[in-house]
């Protein structure tokens, strides 16, 4: 199987670099589309934040329009359109780490420019090609969702009953519809079962129904994108979004029985996990590898030993029928609960006309958007990306979602270098593309938002936390950045805001698309410092 995977992972890097040199796409008319309806915005004034970038090199004697700041200030453009952005060169620092990490200075994409868009940028390097940015693509569903839907949307998730309560019996089914929240967790999930309880339900003597029909995304296969079903940062997105669709199996070690106990949260009706494993003298090295696992529908399974010098472990794994987690997990939980159920839970719909009992409400969009950025969660931005389709065209589908961002960008950001290539909301595709010239306009964009707190709040901070919080600079500096790498597929990003010692912001945007990416993080660190030490 690992000789299969490598084979796939090294056709796809060759296409992806192969992706990297081909031209900006077009952007696609938006003429016949009726604007998009965001949300109300407190008024600001009417800034052209960026002027539209050079026309393509070939065009001889072209020049760049400019546009103009309230007091007739001209507005810098980004870069050249061309790929080599004439007159710009790297940083010696970030390009001896670069050959440090055989990294060609040809397969990355660097721009670093004012936040404000007031003045040219610092450096712009190939800041026209095409690259996937990976998971830095949550920067466009994150901004976007803010943008259009405001950060105090929330996802209400309805409850319904069909009958009388009576003697602590429904008499009925209990319908659960789902609106796409992405925070669903087993907390929330008790909470929402907690309430049913509160209506005087012991007992439900039809069926608990779950209605997932508000998005149509059909069943995505969770190992169509790297042969690895069971991680969860390949769970699917759903309109019942319970838990990530994921389960944590915890072990904690009883020495005096030379067991690990075993415990599933959540619990999973209809699926047999042992009480516990043994425990054995051996080194804490592949702990996984040593408890020889085999994770099936209806049986969790383990043929060896935990070692007892790893203390109490968690193992977060995406739940091998994906379709049918949501029912195994209420039906878990509700018996967990003391509930009692006469049917089954299962698929289907609220029945027309059927008064709605209580609704959950999700977190506000500014909390979900912080657990997306900071701690790069892809079914969450998935579940966002469906949401800005739903909401502004009906229609929970990833068509309606791209054609949502898609005309939000041209109306917002606009049309200069034609947009990203944006396949989901997570940026977990090899389908997905954008210019440093491009994200880096966006993030200007963003700055003068109403919205700007939300989405900086929203990313990691170097060495402090999220996904970042390992990752120290030099100088010190304090930056807010959304990285995204796809090391098997040869793709490494980073993006955001950096404080510079002169008190001046800037957006940077770093992109490498190359066999040795995930090698260039040292050359990104690299460029975040040098811009920060601007004086």
């Amino acid at each position: 199987m690992f000789t299969a995977i490598s084979a796939r992972a090294t056709r796809r890097v060759a296409a992806l670099l192969a992706l990297a040199a081909t031209p900006a796409p077009a952007p696609v008319p938006t003429a016949s589309a009726a604007p998009l309806a965001p949300r109300p915005r407190r008024a600001t004034p009417a800034v052209a934040l960026i002027a539209p970038l050079l026309l393509a090199a070939g065009l001889a004697g072209a020049q760049p329009a400019v546009s103009r700041l309230p007091g007739g200030t001209a507005q810098a453009p980004l870069a050249a359109a061309g790929l080599a952005d004439p007159g710009m060169a790297l940083p010696p620092e970030v390009e001896a780490a670069l050959a440090q990490a055989r990294v060609p200075s040809d397969a990355v994409s660097f721009l670093v420019a004012d936040a404000d868009g007031t003045r040219a940028p610092r450096l712009a390097w190939r800041s026209q090609a095409p690259m996937n940015p990976a998971s830095v693509m949550k920067l466009v569903t994150t901004f976007a969702g803010l943008d259009l839907l405001g950060p105090a949307y929330t996802w209400n998730t309805p409850v319904y009953i069909d009958g009388p309560v009576r003697g602590g019996t429904l008499q009925g089914n209990l319908y659960i519809r789902g609106s796409g929240d992405p925070k669903l967790v087993i907390e929330r999930l008790w909470l929402l079962l907690r309430r049913v309880q509160a209506m005087g339900v012991e007992r439900i003597g039809g069926d608990i129904v779950l209605d997932r029909s508000a998005f149509d995304t059909g069943e995505p296969d969770p190992g169509a994108f790297d042969g690895r079903p069971l991680k969860s940062y390949n769970a699917g997105a759903d309109a019942l979004l319970v838990n990530y669709k994921s389960v944590v199996l915890r072990f904690v070690p009883d020495t005096a029985a030379r067991v690990a106990r075993v415990s599933a949260e959540p619990p999973l009706a209809g699926v047999r996990i042992p009480a516990s494993v043994p425990l054995s003298g051996k080194g804490c090295g592949n702990w996984r590898a040593q408890l020889q696992a085999d994770f099936q529908p209806t049986a969790f399974g383990f043929a060896g030993t935990l070692p007892a010098d790893c203390g109490e472990m968690q193992w977060p794994l995406a739940y091998p029928d994906p379709p049918g987690f949501a029912a195994r997990a209420i039906g878990g939980l509700w018996a967990e609960m003391g509930g009692s159920l006469a049917g089954t839970v299962r698929d289907g719909q609220v029945p027309q006309g059927l008064a709605q009992a209580f609704e959950l409400q999700s977190p506000p969009l500014a909390e979900v958007v912080r657990d997306i950025n900071k701690y790069s969660n892809n079914v969450m931005a998935d579940q966002l990306f469906l949401t800005l389709g739903l909401q502004q065209r009906r229609r929970g589908t990833f068509g309606a979602a791209r054609g949502t961002v898609r005309q939000w960008w041209n109306e917002r950001v606009g049309t200069g270098e034609g947009g990203p290539v944006v396949d989901n909301g997570s940026g977990l595709s090899l389908e997905g593309r954008v210019t440093a010239a491009g994200l880096a306009r966006m993030l200007q964009v963003a700055w003068h938002s109403p919205v700007m707190s939300e989405l900086m709040a929203s990313l990691p901070v170097a060495g402090v936390d999220g996904t970042l919080r390992r990752r120290n600079l030099r100088s010190g500096a304090t930056a807010h950045l959304k990285s995204g790498t796809m090391p098997e597929y040869g793709v490494a990003a980073l993006a955001g805001f950096v404080d510079g010692a002169s008190g001046r912001r800037y957006v940077l945007v770093a992109l490498a698309n190359h066999a040795n990416a995930a090698a260039a993080r040292g050359a990104f660190d690299a460029l975040v410092d040098w811009a920060a030490t601007d004086q």
